[in-house]
């Protein structure tokens, strides 16, 4: 089930992100930390779509983050509905070139770069069924135990 390539050089990154996106991405893990939660990114979903980041709070309330680098990976990506299945709150997250009025605002909004993110707009809160969650919580739980296996073996 994990994500990530056993050829890279580090067993954590599989290599289908763009640079700015993975600026993007460590930027709002970088705020996520602040806040408490925990993480997995290129979280595969059971609808077979493959999440940006998940991420868990203290409560088990479930976030999803879409990572858009651009206008143009905005406006091409027609999947992103599919998530608030599989969440409790829906973010979209980019750089400040990209305009934050392009994104939907029944969605939460964070802008990031590098070094930090800032959260511009809250998410509306969606509820997961128990269900459903119990089955987003040990996904997560496993990828996250499977990652750190391989990184494990890969430290040697």
């Amino acid at each position: 089930m994990p994500i990530v390539s056993p050829h890279s050089d580090n067993p954590l990154v599989d290599g289908r992100q763009s640079d700015r996106a993975m600026m993007v991405r460590r930027g709002v893990q970088r705020l996520f930390s602040d806040l408490r939660l925990s993480m997995v990114p290129e979280l595969p979903l059971a609808s077979g779509r493959r999440a940006d980041l998940v991420a868990l709070s203290g409560a088990g309330e479930i976030w999803i983050v879409e990572i858009k680098s651009s206008i143009e990976d905005f406006r091409t990506d027609r999947k992103w509905p599919d998530y608030r299945q599989h969440c409790d709150r829906l973010f979209f997250a980019t750089h400040a070139g990209v305009p934050a009025d392009l994104f939907p605002q029944d969605c939460g909004l964070i802008i990031a770069d590098e070094w930090s993110g800032h959260l511009l707009r809250e998410a509306p809160e969606h509820r997961l069924a128990a269900a459903t969650r119990k089955a987003m919580l040990l996904r997560f739980a496993r990828a996250a135990a499977d990652r750190l296996l391989l990184a494990e073996l890969a430290a040697g």
